[in-house]
């Protein structure tokens, strides 16, 4: 399935793992929605919603639209997904990767930490694919791809950091159930993560520092991997929960060398694995 002339609306997709997706998919030639929040530079995160668009515009053919959004709230959702249509004509693929971490113990997270990660993660991802269904049932093999964890009732990932895992886990579960609920509307519903850890800013901000980053591999493992899902057929591929490095295994990729930030250093699995 070609993905040009597509239109592809990512959440979270100013920097890191999203914009790596939108960059992609605008080499195959698809339209590109990128919402975000960051509309003005920040000390700590790198570019905006604008300078991403410049990227991503600058990668390839198809046109880029820059939304400044939070999903956390009916109207802005509603903004997105109406901007996006108003522009394009209508969704083709929704990229559910706006998401918020914090790994602190129960006894340290802040109900405002647990309010914005539960927002964005649970209900931002929930309302922001209710949204777009109506669009998505008119659309020529339409995708939902939510970036979240295989599900795991392993209590090790609830022991460690049990607000983030519920509201990644909550990601996942949205992915479970439309998988099922879209099925006779050949809508594919899938999820997809990381086997090692990416050079994000919450990765260099929030876990790990430059430590880490030199242990991890670049978005862009995660975006190859993201167009390969997005190009099967959807009513065939839908209801997995994908890992970036067994996808591209299975396309045949052998060396993932050039994915690595530092290849002489050991590689960091990610959480949930």
């Amino acid at each position: 399935m070609l993905l040009e002339n597509k239109t592809v609306l990512i959440t979270g997709g100013s920097r890191g793992i999203g914009k790596a997706i939108a960059i992609r998919l605008a080499k195959e030639g698809a339209n590109i929605s990128i919402v975000g929040k960051t509309t003005e530079p920040h000390p700590k995160l790198e570019g905006t919603i604008y300078s991403a668009a410049e990227e991503i515009a600058a990668a390839g053919p198809g046109k880029v639209l820059p939304i400044a959004g939070d999903i956390r709230y009916e109207d802005s959702i509603r903004n997105i997904v109406e901007t996006t249509v108003g522009a394009f004509g209508g969704i083709d693929i929704l990229i559910n990767n706006a998401s918020a971490i914090n790994l602190s113990a129960t006894e340290q997270v802040e109900p405002k930490r647990w309010d914005l990660m539960h927002g964005i993660n649970v209900r931002g991802t929930f309302f922001m694919s209710q949204a777009c269904i109506p669009f998505l049932k008119k659309a020529h093999n339409p995708h939902i791809l939510n970036l979240s964890p295989p599900l795991n009732m392993d209590p090790n990932w609830f022991s460690k950091h049990l607000a983030y895992t519920m509201s990644k886990y909550g990601m996942s579960m949205v992915i479970l159930g439309l998988a099922e609920e879209l099925k006779p509307h050949r809508i594919a519903a899938n999820a997809l993560w990381p086997k090692t850890t990416i050079a994000t800013a919450a990765v260099q901000n929030l876990l790990g520092g430059d430590f880490l980053i030199q242990r991890s591999r670049t978005p862009e493992i995660v975006a190859d991997a993201a167009v390969h899902i997005l190009k099967q057929p959807s009513y065939e591929c839908t209801g997995n929960f994908f890992v970036d490095e067994e996808v591209l295994m299975k396309e045949g990729v052998t060396d993932f060398t050039k994915y690595a930030v530092n290849p002489d250093q050991k590689l960091m699995q990610d959480l949930f694995l």
